[in-house]
């Protein structure tokens, strides 16, 4: 099987903190993961080095056949969809939602001179309707709701058709219906003949849609677990990543936890 993400021994440090510390991870084509772990436990970062963002202070990083540090990461990112805060903060609020997600094309953020086919706003505008957000095409970005922005984001991450799909916390600030409307159209998404590898990051296990296949665990910059959902997402491994005692319930392909007695 091809690995599409390799870290071998990566560390970050800022300072004198690790915010990565000795984490070798393999992410093979077709799996789909989510990372879990409390705040500050270094799952961002850990995106960020996956997208091609951001360079280890030690360690090996493959991404897509390539190394990080012997590639043109400009050539490299276009392969890779981004949904994240990071990414959400740098749009220009008056850019029109099809926009946001045409620019990806060019991998800026912003419409300036570029010009684009024909064909890149047609499937920008598909996209954004898959998202359920087509009728909002032309609106300013700083106009839209909370949902509407994480679904013209995750619109925004396949418009190059990439070959591995980053999600940074796409629930976040979302309410209830918002969540469960998210969670469907992302397990619909992973669940289609090509969708790309995927990596999910999340604080709750609400937010886990059905299909993912493996589940990274991390807590203080290092691995406290890793491997397939069914034997590593567990109630023993989830206490002992953030620090309290949970028990893990599944009900209709959906996970939960809750504080044990």
């Amino acid at each position: 099987m091809n690995s599409v993400l390799s870290l071998e021994s990566v560390s970050v440090r800022r300072g004198r903190k690790n915010l990565l510390a000795n984490v070798s991870w393999t992410v093979n084509e077709g799996e789909r993961w989510v990372v879990l772990g409390p705040n500050g436990a270094g799952k961002t970062t850990l995106l960020q080095i996956s997208a091609a963002r951001l360079f280890p202070t030690e360690g090996s990083v493959g991404i897509l056949d390539e190394r990080l540090g012997g590639v043109d990461v400009f050539e490299l990112r276009p392969r890779i969809g981004m949904c994240s805060n990071a990414v959400s903060h740098s749009i220009p609020p008056s850019e029109t939602a099809l926009n946001v997600v045409v620019t990806a094309a060019y991998g800026v953020t912003g419409r300036w001179r570029e010009e684009y086919e024909q064909l890149d706003e047609r499937r920008a505008f598909e996209l954004l309707n898959d998202w359920g957000v087509g009728t909002v095409f032309d609106r300013p970005y700083g106009s839209l709701s909370e949902g509407e922005r994480k679904r013209v984001l995750i619109a925004r991450a396949q418009m190059t058709d990439p070959e591995l799909l980053l999600l940074d916390e796409p629930g976040a600030g979302l309410d209830l219906a918002g969540r469960e409307s998210l969670v469907a159209r992302t397990a619909e998404l992973i669940s289609t003949e090509f969708a790309p590898t995927t990596v999910l990051v999340t604080h709750h296990l609400e937010e886990i849609p059905p299909g993912f296949s493996h589940v990274l665990l991390l807590k203080d910059g290092k691995v406290q677990a890793a491997g397939p959902m069914e034997t590593t997402l567990t109630s023993e491994n989830l206490s002992a990543t953030f620090d309290v005692p949970l028990e893990l319930s599944k009900r209709s392909q959906r996970y939960s936890a809750f504080m044990s007695e």
